[in-house]
């Protein structure tokens, strides 16, 4: 199989890209956002406080603007007819006036321009002029448009999503063997990690790029009674009897991902702890019911919403049945009430109701599904049962 998206694949994404812009009616676009540019030119880069950029020129040619240490990377793998470069930021003359000399020249100025964002943007002490103060522009936000053309999944995507699954299955399988009472959290993930990280490389050989991190497994602190913290951080707790374990498992291919989290139990489980398993199972068994083509995604967590009333534990949930997965582990559309997006086959989602118990812990299961023309299919294949998940 292959594990990264062809140069193909990707001038058919600009393509389409284009074509949404000419639907628009808009005659060039600017994009800042680095996930949308490395899904529109194969470019995978670390965004930090030098600036970079891809734009469509007015006559379709492709762009890329990047700091001059990027050169020769940009150019040997994005899928771009031309590279751009500026010394260095904040340089003598900050990057956003070179950027602003090429728009010129390529014929930007009183066009119609699409762009993502009003400007670049880091958390690494970037500082710069908008867009707009560029160059005298008609401009339009053209922000999500790309994340929308992400939502429905190539066959090479999915496949690249299968392996990522596949990889999340070998990390959880090793982080439950080693989830022993007495031993570490933190000796428990790495240990569980590396052992998936090196078999995955030794396994899928130098074709395999993960533009991420490789396969990895953990608890993520929710341990005991930290487990009722749906985004709880790594305590170092040590397993104890009976702790409720909410864990995670992912691997990253061609910067894809996947979801796998479960819901385990140190040596034996209470009928407490039980309990408020079947719940969680039973609520994400009415979210599978409710995946189908043509239905709107609001669907699915209104049927949810309504499983919790009936039984009576909506004081118990604190967030939506799930999202979308791909280039990024949280992506629109959602599960959610006010997320009324139609699922089409091809869009590829988590599924992860969760409860969350004070003083006892968290309970959720997440599996990554693919929306088929019939409903959908399970990509993620780990055990779901009770019995499986006592350690």
């Amino acid at each position: 199989m292959k594990l990264s998206i062809s140069k193909e694949e990707t001038y058919e994404r600009q393509q389409r890209f284009l074509s949404t812009l000419t639907d628009k009616q808009l005659e060039c676009a600017i994009l800042f956002n680095s996930t949308d540019i490395f899904y529109l030119t194969r470019f995978y880069f670390i965004p930090t406080e030098r600036p970079m950029s891809f734009f469509i020129d007015p006559t379709g040619k492709t762009h890329l603007f990047v700091p001059a240490l990027e050169v020769e990377h940009a150019t040997e793998f994005s899928c771009v007819d031309q590279v751009h470069s500026y010394p260095e930021y904040p340089g003598e003359n900050h990057p956003m006036i070179h950027l602003k000399a090429i728009l010129k020249e390529l014929g930007f100025e009183h066009n119609q321009i699409g762009i993502d964002s009003e400007g670049y943007g880091s958390p690494y002490g970037y500082s710069g002029a908008s867009v707009r103060q560029l160059i005298d522009a008609e401009y339009t936000s053209i922000h999500g448009l790309v994340q929308e053309i992400r939502y429905i999944k190539s066959a090479a995507e999915i496949e690249i999503i299968k392996e990522s699954c596949r990889w999340g299955n070998l990390a959880h399988r090793l982080l439950q063997k080693y989830s022993i009472q007495g031993s570490s959290e933190v000796e428990i993930e790495l240990r569980a990690s590396q052992e998936a990280s090196l078999a995955m490389i030794e396994t899928l050989g130098q074709e395999y790029k993960p533009h991420g991190r490789t396969a990895r497994a953990g608890f993520r602190g929710q341990i005991g009674e930290m487990s009722a913290f749906p985004h709880a951080v790594t305590q170092n707790n040590i397993l104890k009897n009976r702790d409720t374990l909410v864990t995670y498992a992912a691997a990253d291919v061609w910067d894809y991902h996947s979801e796998l989290e479960r819901t385990m139990f140190v040596n034996e489980v209470t009928s407490e702890q039980e309990k408020y398993f079947h719940l969680m199972y039973g609520a994400q068994e009415t979210a599978f019911q409710h995946i189908k083509p043509g239905q709107p995604t609001s669907t699915v967590e209104r049927e949810v919403q309504k499983y919790y009333k009936e039984n009576g534990i909506q004081h118990l949930t604190r967030h939506h049945t799930g999202h979308a997965l791909g280039l990024l582990i949280h992506e629109a559309p959602f599960f959610d009430l006010g997320d009324h997006t139609i699922m089409k086959a091809g869009m590829v989602f988590s599924v992860e109701p969760g409860i969350y118990v004070e003083g006892l812990g968290g309970f959720r299961h997440s599996d990554t599904i693919l929306v088929t023309e019939n409903g959908m299919e399970m990509l993620t294949y780990y055990p779901r049962d009770l019995n499986s998940m006592i350690c």
